[in-house]
């Protein structure tokens, strides 16, 4: 874990307070097949889903009116379903915190079950396949992510991919910017 960035800055009531605080990153060569990590919970809120409808236009009855979801199978509001996979991507953002490159794609991800204006979310990460690229500069890493609520019910699932940088190239990128 070799990346270190500082985090700086809070200002509060005129003053300024300064917090710095070490955020270490995984490289490509610190991951293997198999690793696995759990997130941190978080909680899906009406808010969540009322800001998520104005942000998508997805304003579909389900997820906004309760006189309506009544009458339906689930019998109250839902959350969007790709709301649910943004809060996995945040959740997993975290937990392991990687020298992320790029976002490559959503490969597979499977909605089973909704996740309901009260649930408590979190993300189960297992890498299952890492391919060195450009010469062991970089390499795209797979990962499966579990979305489990509170119940310890799998609600999503699926895998993605990320372009993660080398230790080797972090190198060379603090060589030639000092």
């Amino acid at each position: 874990m070799a990346c270190v960035l500082l985090n700086v800055s809070l200002v509060e009531f005129g003053k300024t307070i300064v917090a710095i605080q070490e955020l270490h990153f995984l490289y490509f060569e610190d991951l293997a097949v198999g690793d696995a990590w759990v997130s941190p919970a978080r909680t899906v809120t009406e808010s969540d889903v009322v800001s998520f409808a104005c942000l998508s236009g997805d304003f579909n009855a389900i997820h906004v009116d309760h006189e309506f979801a009544k009458e339906t199978p689930f019998g109250r509001p839902i959350a969007h379903g790709l709301l649910g996979i943004a809060i996995a991507s945040g959740l997993s953002s975290q937990t392991p915190r990687v020298a992320t490159l790029a976002f490559l794609g959503i490969h597979q991800w499977s909605f089973l079950e909704p996740i309901f204006i009260g649930d408590t979310i979190h993300v189960l990460t297992t890498i299952t396949a890492i391919e060195p690229r450009s010469r062991g500069r970089r390499g795209v890493v797979t990962w499966h992510r579990k979305l489990i609520n509170q119940s310890g019910r799998m609600v999503q699932e699926g895998l993605t991919r990320t372009l993660v940088q080398s230790k080797q190239q972090a190198v060379k990128s603090v060589s030639v910017d000092s």
